[in-house]
């Protein structure tokens, strides 16, 4: 009896290990009506990811603001490009997470430790064409990523 016991433990556990995987490579996701892939979440877990959405566009708003400064100041760049680093993607929520597509995890997870580069660049002082190219690398992701996914409350 416990062998068939233990067998049946071990294929649960391989199962549940298996559907667990597909998750967190699929997300929860359906193809919309627009050819995209469209990310279900709850409405208050799409209000938090485009909250997040809109301080990366913020931040980049005010770094070609600074930019464009007869004097930029180096260290309120370093500061906006710091503010959604790494350090922002480690609030998102793991439920929200788990619902998310993996490119679409690999995509912000890029952007978020490509701000916290920026911001070592800025401090570097790395020149103003080299920020806008590099400022240029992360807004053609976030294209790519708005022309590929879409949310859809639940």
């Amino acid at each position: 009896m416990k062998p068939n016991f233990c067998r049946a433990a071990v294929i649960l556990w391989v199962a549940t290990l298996g559907v667990g995987g597909w998750f967190f490579v699929k997300g929860v996701t359906k193809t919309g009506s627009d050819g995209r892939v469209e990310i279900i979440l709850a409405a208050a877990e799409r209000d938090q990811i485009l909250a997040e959405m809109r301080s990366l566009l913020k931040a980049v708003d005010g770094l070609i603001r600074g930019l464009g400064e007869p004097n930029p100041d180096p260290r309120q760049m370093e500061a906006t490009a710091r503010a959604v680093g790494m350090n922002m993607a480690a609030d998102t929520e793991p439920t929200i997470m788990a619902k998310l597509p993996l490119p679409f995890k690999q995509m912000g997870m890029s952007i978020h430790k490509d701000m916290d580069a920026l911001a070592d660049a800025i401090v570097r002082h790395e020149t103003s064409q080299q920020i806008l190219q590099r400022l240029s690398s992360m807004t053609a992701r976030c294209t790519a990523c708005h022309d590929m996914y879409r949310f859809k409350a639940s």
